[in-house]
């Protein structure tokens, strides 16, 4: 009776059943290269691949007709467009604004209508009719080529991940006939050049990893470059392009971690990767970002709507407001505004309302809108001699001198009384904490001036942090007297703006300066603080709002103008295979990962090291793409809306390339070539059923009802 041997593991001693497991790395290396001595022989066989020219072109073509045909049907101002042509205008009119996201796309709006001959006076009312001198035809075509010439990106990227052709075609099919992306691109919106720089970050990411074997060449630092300054530009049109930021940062951490273990490498070859990679994906990104803010405040030189949420220095340099007219050193019986120093600070402001609790005495706020009733008197204290305004004598204010703006009660700041009646819990002491003009603290001057303001009594501090007030408050910023004794705290730190004094002469311009790295840090606080604002306001019904749930199974859709029967319609909503393909790819790509994985513990070799690289980079990477654009969005308090999901769509449609690539190999070909076929045909059928949402539906909407497969697709 012959024995038998039986291996628990799976694998045989021999060769044939031997384990197989990830090859090594100069293995690895060779096959690659082997594969790509194989299609370079290839292509000298049989020419130039015409597919490589023609397909882009016919897509990009495709894609321009897409995204611009009949695009100036609709003729009044729709969605956002009342925000973003806005902001563009005050760029011509060079008026200084203040918007949640940074000025790079804004700008880009601001030169389309440039290049249209626009003069920025239009007020872009939601809704309202565009002038004919106006010619908005142009500025959208100017966004729109943004949005058409993601496709070609769409393209080049698909091939960059090694994808093969039907599958990178079946990725720029997603793109080119997703319903959602083609009408976003139509308006004067920011979100077509998000898109344009996601995916050129994603196409630089992918193309810097192919020349792995290149490094330092001149094309491997080419595309270094390219990666930071689309990286840069990604992030200066909105600060979701720090995911795709965090994602570079991913790849690279993991790259210069595998080149760690490489013990051939010599070190000072490793170094240089450090260094390059830093000056590439850091410094480049950084300058490019800040060098749109510098852009910004250069055009933005006269004061407007935004001034105040800027620091009082910065608004002096700002031609057209009366703050340079000021007196530079505050006396008694001078009229001025204070202005919090914290980021996003606000003026010092009361009105008539009370507070509902508490004292029940008026309260007081930080505001950033200007009007009288941010202006206060410094007067005496209640034991000193009283403020003669007729008499000639002046008494400047100074470090340690005794003032009564407010009065306080338990923490909160309220407003009572007059200048005869009240007592010495009216009086706040000032201390001077810095002045950027001057050593001298006996004085405060305008502008220039950082102060405290201590209560006498009490012992706290004056403080306006970043916590707006209830409806009750208007929301405005919370104002508070804080007992903690912390000099560095900003948000205790006050100085003046606007200051009035006819006893006084007007101050020398020059002694207002306001650095352009203090002005840049200030404006991204700013902007952090009412962009965590934005949250959902229980008190009202925001129909246009969605949640984050709802966008990977297109749940709900979005109304872009009004619903009228005279209104050209749209109605932002996806191609339904494009999205939900594209999420059951995400599980599809789990499920295929842990089935390798269990197969690889029990010794199967399903897959070449070839292979696994391309699981790594072009799937792997594309999911953690999605995620990082998807899972912040889940933790966010502020409003969402369908738009949001746009970037992390996309990372879906390449997570669904890859899956649909990898299934369709295994398969006969010609049963293949018919699943891409049916994938072809689903695709383009839905974008053309669903192609008037994006082209514009003219009559009543129950023409339409016919597109409306749920009932959160009002589109009917």
């Amino acid at each position: 009776m012959a024995a038998t041997t039986v291996v628990s593991t799976g694998a045989d001693k021999d060769a044939a059943g031997l384990r197989r497991r990830t090859a090594v790395a100069d293995d690895g290396s060779k096959l690659l290269e082997g594969e790509d001595k194989k299609k370079e022989l290839k292509r000298s066989d049989d020419g130039i691949d015409i597919e490589n020219i023609v397909a882009p072109i016919l897509f990009t073509l495709l894609s321009f007709f897409t995204r611009m045909y009949k695009i100036g049907r609709s003729n009044i101002v729709t969605w956002d467009e009342a925000h973003f042509g806005k902001f563009g205008s005050h760029y011509l009119k060079r008026e200084f604004y203040f918007d949640v996201h940074p000025p790079l796309g804004k700008m880009l709006v601001g030169l389309s209508g440039y290049m249209a001959g626009y003069n920025g006076s239009f007020e872009f009312k939601s809704g309202e009719t565009y002038p004919e001198n106006l010619d908005f035809t142009f500025m959208r075509v100017f966004n729109a080529t943004f949005g058409a010439l993601c496709v070609p990106l769409a393209y080049y990227t698909a091939k960059q991940f090694r994808l093969s052709k039907p599958a990178a075609w079946l990725v720029t099919l997603m793109v080119l006939c997703e319903n959602s992306y083609a009408t976003i691109s139509r308006f004067i919106l920011l979100d077509s050049m998000l898109l344009f720089f996601t995916f050129t970050t994603v196409l630089c990411f992918a193309r810097f990893h192919n020349l792995q074997k290149k490094s330092f060449s001149f094309e491997w630092f080419s595309w270094l470059i390219l990666t930071g300054i689309s990286v840069g530009c990604v992030c200066s049109v909105k600060w979701v392009g720090l995911f795709a930021t965090a994602l570079v940062g991913l790849y690279t951490v993991e790259d210069l971690w595998n080149k760690f273990g490489d013990l051939k490498m010599a070190k000072p070859v490793y170094a240089a990767h450090w260094v390059t990679r830093i000056i590439g994906l850091i410094v480049i990104p950084t300058l490019v970002y800040m060098a749109s803010f510098k852009a910004h405040f250069i055009i933005l030189e006269n004061s407007g709507p935004g001034d105040a949420q800027m620091s009082s220095l910065f608004q002096a340099n700002l031609k057209g407001n009366d703050l340079r007219d000021s007196p530079l050193e505050i006396a008694i019986g001078s009229r001025a505004t204070l202005k919090n120093m914290g980021y996003g600070g606000g003026l010092l402001h009361s009105h008539v309302q009370t507070f509902p609790e508490g004292s029940g005495q008026q309260q007081i706020t930080c505001y950033h809108h200007k009007d009288s009733n941010n202006d206060w008197f410094f007067y005496p204290a209640r034991d000193q001699p009283d403020y003669d305004a007729d008499s000639p004598d002046l008494r400047f204010i100074g470090n340690g001198d005794v003032i009564p703006p407010v009065t306080k009660a338990d923490h909160e700041v309220s407003c009572y009384g007059n200048l005869t009646i009240g007592d010495n819990k009216d009086h706040w002491k000032v201390e001077v904490v810095d002045d950027t003009a001057s050593s001298d603290r006996s004085k405060i001057r305008t502008l220039t001036t950082s102060f405290r303001l201590r209560h006498q009594v009490l012992g706290c501090y004056l403080r306006a942090g970043n916590v707006n007030l209830p409806q009750w408050g208007f929301k405005q910023i919370e104002t508070t007297c804080v007992k903690a004794n912390h000099p560095r705290d900003k948000f205790t730190h006050w100085n003046v703006e606007s200051h009035w004094n006819e006893k006084l002469p007007k101050a020398d311009v020059k002694a207002f300066r306001s650095p352009f790295l203090k002005d840049f840090i200030h404006l991204n606080v700013a902007m952090m603080t009412s962009n965590n604002a934005l949250v959902p306001d229980p008190d009202k019904q925001d129909d246009l709002a969605s949640y984050w749930w709802q966008w990977p199974i297109l749940n709900v859709g979005l109304r872009m103008c009004s619903w009228d029967d005279k209104i050209t319609k749209y109605f932002l909503l996806g191609n339904p295979i494009v999205y939900w393909g594209s999420t059951a790819s995400l599980g599809i790509f789990v499920a295929l990962v842990v089935i390798y994985l269990i197969r690889y513990q029990r010794g199967y070799g399903d897959l070449t090291q070839d292979d696994i690289d391309q699981f790594h980079y072009s799937g792997v990477y594309p999911l953690i793409g999605w995620l990082f654009h998807y899972l912040p969005f889940v933790a966010m308090a502020r409003v969402t809306y369908v738009h949001h999901y746009y970037p992390a769509l996309y990372f879906a449609i390449l997570v669904f390339g890859f899956v649909f690539n990898h299934l369709a190999g295994k398969l006969p070909t010609g049963a293949r070539m018919g699943a891409y076929g049916v994938a072809y045909v689903t695709v383009i059928g839905l974008f053309v059923l669903f192609i008037p949402i994006s082209f514009g539906m003219e009559g009543p909407a129950s023409q339409w009802s016919h597109l409306k497969w749920f009932d959160n697709w009002r589109i009917a």
